[in-house]
C-alpha cells in the first residue's frame, strides 16, 4: 500500500522545502513594501509619492524633506535586498524542482500551482485557506513518507476552504487572490461558490458555518456554509511543500488526515452526493486511513481520537477498523 521513498527521494524532498521557504520569504518581503516610492515635482513642489500600480497611479505621502529622502532611501535598500535573496534562490529552488519532477514524486496539477504560491505569498496559507480536494493527496504522500497506491487520479477543478477566524474588513480577499493569478477568472452564475477562468479551469471555495462571518459579503466567489466542513478545522494540519506536473513547487496545507479521510467515507454516504463521485470519495477514504494507521504514528487512531468522533463519523471508523482486522470486504 505505501511504497517508502528512496534516500535520494527523501533528500530531495527536504531540499525542496527548505529552498521553497527560502524564496517564498524573500517574495513576501516584496509583497510587503509599495508597488514603489518616487520623489515627484509637481506645480514648483517637490514630494514623495508611493505609487500603486504600473500605470504610476499613487498618492502623495507629503513634501519632500531629508527625513523622506531617507525614507527613500531605505525602501530602495530593502527591495533591493528582497529581490536579490529572492532572484539568488530561485535558481537553487528550480533545480530541486526539476530533481523532484525526474524521481517522479507525488506531483498536483499545473493549474493550482500559481493560485498556491501566490496565496502563500499573500499569507493566507497560514490560516485562511486549506486545500480540501483531491490535491491533498499529494501532501498526505509526503507526510507518509511514500507513494500512497490506489488512490483516485485529481480532477481538473480545485477545492479551497476558507478558515480565518479574523473578519477581513470588507476586502475581497479571495477575488483579488483569483485575479492576481488570472484575470479571466469569473464567478459561475449558476454555483456561486465556483470560479473559472478562460480554459474552464474550476476553483470552488467551501466554508464551514463558523468561519463564513469572517468572509467579506462582497468576497467571491460566495461559498454556502456547510455543517460537515467542521469536522476538517479539527486536529492538527499537515503543511508540505509538493511539485506541480511542470516542475514548478506549491505549498499545501491540508486538513488532518484522520478527519478528512472520515469526511470522505461520510460523503461517500450521502444521496446528494453526485453518484460519479461517491465511489472515489469512499477508495480515498479507506485508503488515506489505511496510510495514516501505516505510517502516520504522528496522527493516531486510538481509543482517544475515537472517543472524540461525533455520531456521523463514530460508524465510518468502527467500519473501517473492522475491515482492517478481517481484510478488505466487498464494497470497501
Amino acid at each position: 500500500m505505501i511504497a517508502p521513498f528512496s534516500d535520494e527521494q527523501a533528500r530531495t524532498l527536504i531540499n525542496l522545502r527548505q529552498r521553497y521557504e527560502v524564496w517564498i520569504d524573500a517574495e513576501r518581503s516584496l509583497a510587503a513594501l509599495p508597488y514603489d516610492l518616487k520623489r515627484k515635482q509637481i506645480s514648483g513642489y517637490t514630494y514623495l509619492y508611493e505609487i500603486h500600480d504600473r500605470n504610476g497611479n499613487g498618492k502623495s505621502l507629503g513634501p519632500w524633506s531629508d527625513d523622506q529622502e531617507r525614507r527613500l532611501d531605505a525602501y530602495r535598500a530593502q527591495k533591493a535586498d528582497a529581490k536579490a535573496r529572492r532572484d539568488g534562490s530561485k535558481a537553487a529552488l528550480d533545480e530541486s524542482s526539476r530533481l523532484a519532477r525526474a524521481l517522479r514524486l507525488p506531483m498536483i496539477a499545473n493549474e493550482a500551482g500559481p493560485i498556491l504560491r501566490e496565496a502563500d505569498r499573500r499569507g493566507l496559507l497560514d490560516g485562511a485557506l486549506l486545500v480540501v480536494g483531491t490535491n491533498t493527496m499529494a501532501a498526505y504522500a509526503l507526510e507518509a513518507g511514500g507513494f500512497i497506491r490506489d488512490l483516485p487520479d485529481e480532477t481538473a477543478d480545485f477545492d479551497l476552504a476558507w478558515t480565518e477566524t479574523r473578519e477581513s474588513d470588507g476586502e475581497q480577499i479571495l477575488w483579488h487572490l483569483l485575479k492576481a493569478v488570472d484575470p479571466t477568472f469569473t464567478v459561475n452564475s449558476e454555483r456561486t461558490f465556483q470560479a473559472r477562468n478562460a480554459k474552464a479551469y474550476e476553483v470552488e471555495i467551501l466554508v464551514a458555518p463558523s468561519r463564513l462571518g469572517s468572509l467579506a459579503r462582497t468576497d467571491r466567489p460566495r461559498p454556502m456554509p456547510l455543517p460537515e466542513q467542521e469536522w476538517l478545522l479539527l486536529g492538527r494540519p499537515v503543511d508540505q511543500v509538493v511539485i506541480c506536473r511542470d516542475g514548478s513547487p506549491a505549498r499545501i496545507v491540508a486538513p488532518d488526515p484522520r478527519w478528512f479521510a472520515l469526511q470522505k467515507l461520510w460523503m461517500a454516504e450521502q444521496a446528494k452526493r453526485n453518484p460519479l463521485k461517491r465511489g472515489k470519495d469512499r477508495r480515498q477514504g479507506m485508503v488515506l486511513l489505511d496510510a495514516i494507521a501505516a505510517t502516520m504514528p504522528h496522527y493516531p487512531l486510538d481509543d482517544a481520537f475515537e472517543a472524540q468522533l461525533p455520531g456521523d463519523l463514530a460508524p465510518m471508523f468502527v467500519r473501517w477498523a473492522e475491515q482492517r482486522q478481517e481484510g478488505p470486504a466487498p464494497g470497501w
